[in-house]
């Protein structure tokens, strides 16, 4: 009975042993098949060339896919920018009581999925969609995790497609000196109408944001808020605005606030404003400008001094533009200046240097020119008519009858200008910046001449000026006081120009002074009747002016 039992135990045994054995066979098979198989869905042979890829343009779909043929596994999710609720919503909700089993069911909802409790904290990447076109990105948003070098890869393949994109907004994205590099460089890759970048949260130690301000670039906004920039970065943007020879010319808005830029910074500004001529918004609000960086700012906006080197500069480009001059004038006038060179030389030169200053002394900001020829220049203006030039001609014939060609002219380039601005969707300050982008250089601007010293007009672009919250006291106040008055003064006089001339908004609160001191309410006083949001509340047809 024994035996039985234990026979009956033994014979299954070397069945179980067999299908052990052809179990082991078979996982021997499938371990031996398995990488063949998926080699081609985890291998990288394919994906290693994302850029083989053809973007659709749909930034969801197209991001995905180079995530996948780069290896990307764990990648970001792109989604649709959350918005806030309106009041009407959320007082009609609260209004409505929820019931006992709503609250039940949500109750137990909210317990139950672990993954609406974390997904908030997951990396996504947020995008703003066209009201038109539902698959248009207009706007991208990238907060609280790191950006990589692999992610700005990726975007250098997927972000030219995008036709619509407008902005690009990093805030605490970890971003470093080298990976600020890299992000500058596939920017103009990017369509036309990338306008607007903001880098908030990301402080670099080098402080190279300077780098989007170049003179190829074609950005119109910039934030650079909390960014722990001091008075060297302020240096290196003050630089990026204006120098002796260059400056940016489609910069319309810099955002500074909430950084440490001291008086020396906010003079590095000041010197970057001194031939900067598309700056319409500078904000330094949450700073620490005192005084002395007050005087420097409001020093800019009257008239002031030309430093040696400027004037040097100055008196380069008249010669150079005295030689256009010369250069454009029909044949026989050519011969005959160069007879009277020949014979007094420097004469010559001098001559049409004063030339050059008259000229470019009745011009005013918008074009309107208004001169008194000399009867050399004369001569010039009403030479035989054998080389008809397309546009000399219109001014050739009459002393009045000068101006009003000119303002043909210079509404045919506004026009010209104007449509190029749409095409990019631009703002109402861009289409100005569009004008003054026609101006002439700051340096030929008309000039007053006192005690042997040349004063250049004061920057009378800059609209909007915020430095909320600093250090300044009534001395500084002063500084601003005046340079409102003169721009005022300036106005007044200037009243032919449609267009308006120096600041339109002043902000000075929350400073070391009285907010009842007379200086500060004359300011606002001066300020009021050009205030834009005070003026355009009555005005429907009116869009927003600031941006």
């Amino acid at each position: 009975m024994s035996s039985e039992p234990g026979t009956a135990v033994r014979t299954p045994r070397p069945g179980t042993q067999k299908s052990s054995g052809a179990t082991t066979k078979k996982g021997e098979r499938a371990a031996k098949e398995k990488p063949a198989a998926a080699q081609p869905a985890t291998g990288e042979e394919e994906p290693q060339n994302p850029e083989e890829y053809q973007c659709t343009g749909v930034l969801e779909a197209d991001f995905a896919e180079l995530c996948a043929r780069s290896g990307y596994i764990d990648f970001p999710k792109v989604v649709t920018r959350p918005r806030p609720h309106r009041i009407s919503d959320s007082s009609a909700s609260t209004s409505e009581k929820p019931t006992p089993d709503e609250q039940r069911l949500s109750a137990s909802c909210s317990l139950n999925s672990l993954e609406s409790k974390y997904v908030f904290f997951r990396p996504t990447i947020q995008v703003e969609l066209e009201q038109e076109d539902g698959k248009a990105v207009k706007e991208v948003y990238i907060r609280g995790w790191k950006l990589e070098n692999r992610i700005l890869g990726i975007f250098s393949i997927c972000l030219p497609s995008l036709s619509q994109l407008q902005a690009i907004n990093l805030w605490k994205v970890g971003l470093t000196d080298e990976t600020l590099t890299t992000f500058i460089t596939l920017l103009p890759s990017c369509s036309p109408t990338l306008r607007k970048v903001s880098l908030e949260g990301n402080p670099l130690p080098k402080q190279s944001y300077h780098k989007l301000m170049a003179m190829d670039s074609t950005l119109a906004h910039l934030s650079l808020r909390n960014n722990n920039i001091d008075d060297h970065g302020a240096q290196l943007l003050g630089q990026a605005l204006s120098t002796l020879h260059g400056s940016n010319r489609t910069l319309v808005t810099l955002n500074l606030a909430f950084n440490y830029i001291g008086d020396e910074g906010a003079g590095h500004l000041a010197d970057g404003l001194r031939l900067n001529r598309s700056l319409l918004w500078l904000n330094l609000a949450h700073n620490c400008v005192r005084d002395k960086g007050a005087l420097r700012l409001a020093e800019v906006l009257r008239p002031f001094e030309l430093t040696h080197p400027e004037v040097v500069e100055r008196r380069r480009l008249l010669l150079e533009k005295a030689e256009q001059e010369l250069s454009r004038s029909p044949t026989s006038s050519r011969q005959a200046d160069a007879k009277t060179e020949r014979g007094q030389p420097h004469m010559g030169a001098v001559s049409s240097v004063a030339l050059v200053e008259k000229m470019q002394s009745m011009k005013t900001l918008k074009g309107l020119i208004k001169k008194k020829e000399k009867p050399g220049e004369v001569v010039k203006e009403k030479s035989p008519t054998q080389g008809t030039p397309k546009k000399e001609d219109t001014t050739k014939p009459g002393k009045g009858k000068v101006s009003v060609p000119e303002q043909k002219l210079s509404r045919g380039k506004g026009a010209k200008a104007g449509s190029k601005e749409k095409r990019s969707t631009l703002l109402e300050p861009e289409q100005l910046v569009a004008e003054a982008t026609e101006m002439i250089n700051p340096l030929l601007e008309p000039m007053e001449h006192r005690d042997g010293k040349v004063f250049m007009p004061g920057n009378k672009v800059l609209l909007h000026l915020n430095l909320l919250r600093n250090r300044i006291t009534e001395v500084g106040l002063e500084g601003f006081l005046t340079a409102v008055q003169y721009q005022a003064q300036f106005s007044r006089s200037k009243s032919v120009s449609k267009s308006p001339v120096g600041l339109l908004w002043l902000s000075l609160a929350k400073n070391c002074f009285n907010p009842q001191c007379p200086m500060y309410t004359m300011i606002q006083e001066l300020l009021l009747p050009k205030d834009p949001i005070k003026i355009k509340l009555g005005d429907e047809e009116a869009q927003p002016f600031w941006p």
